[in-house]
């Protein structure tokens, strides 16, 4: 189970376009600098265009963090980014109760959206191993 691939270094990169608002970084896991790159541009844009090289990097250590399993990071991403406000991310997860929710306060009008930007991995992560522990 271990060492296999959770992130994707091409959605990393298609993140990286609109990463002056930090959404490659919340995607990596680094939250703290993904709210930083948020509220100043990508560090007004310099530490933007330094992530361009650095993204390989932050893709290994978040293989290397999170757990594969039953949940692929990438869907739950992606349904978060697109859907997220409506709570289909939370279904995916099995989280039915603050799926509905999402589903009718809009992503707990908004305020849950912004938490689960920098608690996503996190929350994977716990399904997947939650989900290990009970098949072994």
């Amino acid at each position: 189970m271990y060492g296999e691939k959770t992130h994707s270094l091409l959605i990393g990169y298609v993140l990286w376009i609109f990463g002056f608002m930090g959404s490659h970084r919340f995607y990596y896991g680094r939250s703290i600098s993904g709210t930083i790159y948020f509220f100043t541009l990508g560090l007004f844009f310099i530490g933007w265009i330094v992530d361009l090289f650095l993204i390989p990097g932050m893709d290994q250590d978040a293989d290397l963090r999170y757990s594969h399993g039953i949940k692929d990071y990438n869907v739950t991403w992606i349904l978060m980014t697109f859907l997220g406000i409506f709570g289909v991310h939370r279904f995916y997860l099995g989280k039915w109760i603050t799926g509905l929710i999402w589903f009718f306060t809009g992503g707990l009008f908004l305020i849950g959206y912004l938490y689960d930007f920098w608690t996503l991995n996190e929350q994977v992560d716990e399904v997947n191993r939650h989900k290990f522990i009970q098949i072994v």
